[in-house]
């Protein structure tokens, strides 16, 4: 049984996480924390250790029953009721109520209806892969996204938002439907927000529009935390300034440099080749996850492995961007480094739940993966 187990876990995976996890733990115990401050590090160590164990216990279950109707539309509604609660009993933080504080530690839903998400989605799209080319599965597959898109918006989360959006889009695209029809919906779209521009907006609400797409045009308001990112990241040259150097991160200049700034914080230290390092070493997951994906016994193993890889490069591209001024501040955290509990059991309850599935990989196609590696094909 034990045996069975082990072979389960794609170790590889587990060998290229391992060192991002220490990254982000050595950026923050770089940190010295104010007397009566917070300690990330030791706070960031007990949320690795969980989600590790969450890791593990999810890989352990027998996760084909999550396949059923019933068991996904239970967990879509349910996670629906707790978004909708946030406008009741939501704790606000950052100008948006997207928390539920317990006392002693906080938990953010939109996280985890990101995976929900992902699992409703592959399972509507492997259902329909006969007839996929209609277009009504764009509105309809929008219709499940753009319900939760929505009450995150309105918190307003408009980072998590936009992730909805994009594992939406992304499942849509590799699913096989008509790109035609996806382009005449874009159109659509492009059509509306340019009649809202016209038509619609003041001023004002241009302003905070582009404000917000080019947050470095304004460095002493909107684009302050952008313009101190790129500072971090620029100072720290090709090595770094070395480990507990941060002048940016340590004396307060870079804001939240244990969350959404944490990748400015590590690439002024370690510089750029140890930001390189990192880039590498998601890209390695991303191509585990995929490699995985593509071994999935039915299409929606296939689907939720695509998903899954498309939830961490949204994430990742996004957030990187940010750090790097390319892109606006929207306040989603880096995978695996970022401080924090609920993304980061999400993402371990994800890399769970694909492991679990990953033990019934179609045999013929790994059998053929190996006689074209060894060159028997």
């Amino acid at each position: 049984m034990a045996q069975l187990f082990l072979k389960r876990i794609d170790w590889l995976l587990v060998f290229f996480l391992l060192p991002i996890l220490t990254a982000g733990l050595f950026t923050m115990k770089s940190f010295t924390p104010e007397k009566g401050g917070v300690d990330f590090f030791s706070r960031q160590v007990i949320w690795v250790g969980l989600s590790l164990v969450v890791f593990f216990v999810f890989s352990s279950i027998d996760f084909r029953f999550i396949k059923r109707t019933g068991v996904l539309v239970t967990l879509f509604l349910f996670f629906l009721f707790v978004l909708t609660a946030l406008f009741i009993l939501g704790k606000v933080s950052h100008g948006a109520q997207s928390w539920f504080d317990f006392g002693g530690f906080s938990f953010q839903p939109a996280d985890m209806m990101k995976l929900v998400l992902i699992l409703v989605l592959a399972k509507y799209f492997s259902r329909r892969h006969v007839e996929i080319k209609n277009i009504k599965h764009i509105f309809i597959s929008g219709l499940y996204a753009l319900i939760p898109f929505l009450l995150v918006f309105l918190q307003p989360d408009f980072g998590s938002a936009m992730v909805i959006f994009f594992i939406w889009l992304g499942m849509v695209l590799v699913s096989g439907i008509s790109k035609k029809h996806l382009l005449i919906v874009g159109i659509v779209g492009a059509v509306a927000f340019a009649s809202l521009w016209f038509f619609v907006f003041v001023d004002y609400q241009k302003d905070r529009i582009v404000n917000f797409f080019n947050p470095l045009a304004d460095i002493h308001g909107s684009g302050y935390n952008v313009f101190q990112s790129t500072i971090a990241v620029g100072s720290g040259q090709v090595v770094g300034k070395g480990l507990g150097f941060g002048t940016q991160s340590r004396l307060k200049f870079l804001p939240e440099p244990e969350t959404d700034f944490i990748f400015a914080a590590f690439a002024e230290e370690w510089g750029f080749v140890g930001g390189v390092i990192i880039l590498i070493l998601f890209s390695l997951v991303i191509w585990r996850i995929l490699g995985t994906s593509a071994l999935g016994a039915t299409n929606f193993e296939t689907l939720f492995g695509l998903g899954l890889a498309i939830f961490f490069m949204t994430h990742i591209i996004i957030n990187v961007g940010m750090n790097l001024g390319i892109f606006p501040v929207t306040g989603i955290p880096l995978p695996f480094m970022s401080y924090g509990g609920s993304h980061l059991i999400t993402e371990f309850a994800g890399l769970g739940i694909l492991m679990s599935l990953r033990r019934y990989a179609r045999s013929a196609h790994r059998d053929a993966m190996r006689n074209e590696f060894l060159g028997l094909q």
